[in-house]
């Protein structure tokens, strides 16, 4: 990335982002003009009006230089920028920068910090919940929004874009990214396709994900959707690009690929032999929900054989009061899941709660003894309805809700056979699909082996100095870290 050298490179660095403002005033009285820049989205606009410009309005007459301009204006927290690493860095952290006159410098720095913005009551993530790591999430503010992204990314190459969507709504949608390191294709590609909708009420962000998404017509989510800061902050430094929307509390980002919805930030807090461990551990239970119960339908109708002879015994038992068959089973047993769940989901938090726990034992249990099904294929549906909550990213567990029943119809008709054949379609499908032009199964498909240091396995930090070459980022080098660690001798 290129570092401003003067003030003037900072000012037109920073005029990319549409929150950035300047403000001139005496510019048409014939006294000298004086510059305010400031970002609005770190800011107090009550401050700035109140204590810098109507002061300065007020005494324009007294104010010859940068020292009157600091006396008058009533907030203590005003000093002159010692360079422009300094006047970068106070810019970023909610301070405004006033000139006298028409030279660039010097620049004097002013406190108008809005610290209290965003850190309210109640914006703590509440569907992906971590134990490790920060709690902070977004909000319905995209101003809020664009403020808490400001205050992890404190650099002026954070670039935010707004423009308006909505025939009615006139929505605010920004775009974010890191200028220097985000590859100008995928901003260009968002920008174009974000600019080409024609849509009366933009209500949510998933409006805006379905409309630009490279294909329309598929269950997978090809946008990564969260309510969490740090996902979103590591997206953008990663080289991906961000869409935030006022009035949804949930960020897209990309390009994403089919394994980011499966990356939890939790596996970045703890260390990487236990964050790979629960990764693994993730993938393993999606393959799980998606394949046990069509197993069961299969070796039940076609493959009996298959089954060790200790364990067929019990499972001819648990089957020999039953009328129907597997499969009519088995779609019972996962359409009252599915059922328990959604309502589950649509009642108050106390009462879903009851509702699933009670729901699910009475209804489990009379299922049971009016031989309507088995125990274990009751056990096989509630293990799989546990394994796909695992996914940290809730679209990704409702593709993999959805995709269990054509697997399970498939292992009626034709067994073990029908599985496969429905795999191989899963997996063309999968192939085909793009995220912003790239590859979803990228680093599996196309076989990259640049990017294994964090797919299914998450390596440790010293291996991890690299953004994804998949991305094509300005800027590979995240950090360098230290070769050597020096130890304290202890006399």
């Amino acid at each position: 990335m290129d570092v401003p050298k003067t003030a003037l490179e900072l000012f037109g660095l920073a005029r990319k982002s549409t929150d950035f403002h300047q403000l001139t005033l005496f510019e048409d009285d014939g006294r000298p003009p004086v510059r305010i820049s400031y970002y609005q989205s770190l800011t107090d606009t009550e401050k700035i009006n109140r204590f810098l410009v109507a002061n300065i309005q007020k005494n324009g007459e007294a104010i010859t230089g940068l020292d009157d301009i600091k006396r008058v204006i009533a907030l203590d927290d005003a000093k002159a920028a010692e360079d422009v690493p300094d006047l970068e860095k106070k810019l970023m952290k909610g301070y405004a920068a006033v000139q006298y006159g028409s030279e660039a410098e010097p620049v004097l720095l002013v406190d108008v910090n809005n610290a209290e913005s965003g850190h309210r009551l109640y914006n703590e993530t509440e569907n992906e919940f971590s134990v490790v790591g920060p709690k902070v999430g977004f909000v319905e503010n995209i101003g809020l929004n664009l403020h808490l992204l400001r205050q992890q990314i404190a650099v002026p190459e954070l670039v935010l874009e707004e423009i308006a969507i909505g025939s009615l709504s006139n929505t605010k949608v920004a775009i974010a990214y890191l200028d220097g390191v985000t590859n100008p294709k995928h901003v260009q590609t968002v920008r174009q396709r974000l600019s080409a909708i024609d849509y009366d009420v933009v209500f949510d962000s998933s409006l805006l994900d379905q409309i630009v998404s490279d294909n329309s017509n598929t269950p997978f989510p090809l946008f990564l959707s969260t309510e969490r800061v740090d996902r979103v902050t590591y997206a953008i430094i990663s080289g991906q690009v961000a869409v935030l929307a006022d009035g949804s509390p949930y960020v897209i980002t990309g390009p994403s690929t089919f394994l980011d919805f499966f990356i939890s930030p939790e596996d970045y807090y703890l260390p990487w032999i236990l964050g790979s461990f629960f990764r693994v551990i993730r993938i393993i239970s999606v393959l799980f929900s998606i394949f046990a119960t069509p197993l069961y339908v299969a070796v039940l109708t076609y493959h009996f054989e298959v089954m060790p002879e200790i364990l067929l015994e019990p499972l001819i038992m648990s089957r020999s009061h039953v009328p129907f068959p597997p499969v009519m089973e088995a779609i019972f047993l996962e359409i009252t899941i599915e059922l328990l769940r959604e309502a589950g989901a649509r009642l108050p938090s106390k009462i879903g709660q009851t509702l699933g726990i009670v729901g699910g034992i009475v209804i489990g249990q009379a299922t049971v003894h009016a031989a309507l099904t088995s125990n274990i294929l009751l056990i096989i549906v509630a293990l799989t309805a546990l394994a796909s909550f695992t996914t940290p990213i809730f679209k990704m567990a409702n593709t993999i809700r959805l995709i269990r029943f054509p697997f399970i119809l498939l292992a009626a008709l034709w067994g073990g056979l029908g599985i496969v054949i429905g795999f191989f379609f899963l997996l063309g499908h999968l192939l085909r699909l793009k995220s912003l032009g790239t590859p979803y199964l990228v680093p599996l498909f196309p076989f990259r082996t640049g990017n294994l240091a964090d797919s299914v396995f998450r390596a440790s930090y010293r291996h991890l100095t690299d953004r994804s070459k998949f991305l094509k980022p300005l800027s590979v080098k995240r950090y360098r870290p230290s070769e050597e660690k020096e130890d304290i001798d202890h006399e």
